[in-house]
């Protein structure tokens, strides 16, 4: 299981946002979960306006040894969730592409 945090600066958060989160990530990673250390997802105000209409969702993926970081701003924190998953997905897609293949502590079989 992926361990998901959530935190705020000047956004309410709902218990349904909170569980979308939760949902859309746990499907988008869930292909990973042995790769991922820790998943934070961060939610804030564009640009740090306290009153403006854009939010921002980012989030940030933590892998052994690198870590992958994506944001998406919107007025619906909903839908800025959405595209930032799905960035996350892919990015993380690539980052363990680039990585190559873990070994399981299995023989070597290309010999």
């Amino acid at each position: 299981m992926i361990k998901i945090q959530i935190r705020k600066t000047n956004v309410e958060i709902s218990e349904v946002l909170r569980i979308h989160v939760e949902r859309r990530l746990g499907l988008a990673l869930a292909r990973f979960a042995d790769r991922i250390g820790r998943v934070i997802v961060r939610f804030s105000h564009a640009d740090g306006e306290r009153k403006g209409s854009h939010k921002c969702c980012e989030i940030q993926v933590g892998l052994q040894p690198v870590r992958v970081q994506v944001e998406d701003i919107d007025q619906d924190l909903f839908a800025a969730v959405n595209h930032a998953t799905d960035r996350a997905s892919r990015s993380v897609a690539r980052a363990l592409e680039r990585e190559g293949p873990v070994s399981r502590g299995g023989p070597d079989r290309s010999s």
